[in-house]
């Protein structure tokens, strides 16, 4: 059986690519699990998943906070909210295998303007419990 940190982030990363609407807005392989190399936004790629254990008395179990990036091709920060819309929408879709997901949360979503690139991207945190 695989870290649940890698069971988790595929199915979310499956998930995103199953929202078609997702995938309108960032193009055929615009979703990464590891931020792309030499790819122009937009896209959405998993920033950071972090696990920790939350065991219960008969079953091991675990909380996973993921940040997901939302880059958009402008400095609009409607563009990156429009995504962002989308990966919250989204992550109610997860179908992981060895994996069951029995919380996923909205937590926040933040905005900013990057000083290097000129665009916007939106970070959307997310909290999934899983056993």
């Amino acid at each position: 059986m695989s870290h649940p940190i890698v069971q988790l982030q595929a199915a979310l990363v499956a998930a995103l690519n199953d929202d078609e609407d997702l995938v309108a807005l960032v193009g055929e392989g615009g979703i990464f699990d590891a931020p792309p190399r030499d790819r122009p936004a937009p896209y959405v790629v998993v920033d950071r998943h972090d696990v920790r254990q939350r065991d219960g008395d008969l079953t091991p179990g675990q909380e996973h906070r993921v940040l997901i990036h939302c880059w958009a091709d402008q400095p609009s920060r409607k563009a990156a909210l429009a995504l962002a819309a989308r990966v919250v929408t989204a992550k109610d879709g997860l179908e992981p295998v060895e994996l069951v997901v029995t919380h996923a949360e909205h937590m926040r979503t933040e905005t900013v303007i990057d000083g290097a690139t000129g665009l916007a991207r939106a970070a959307v945190l997310l909290r999934f419990f899983s056993e």
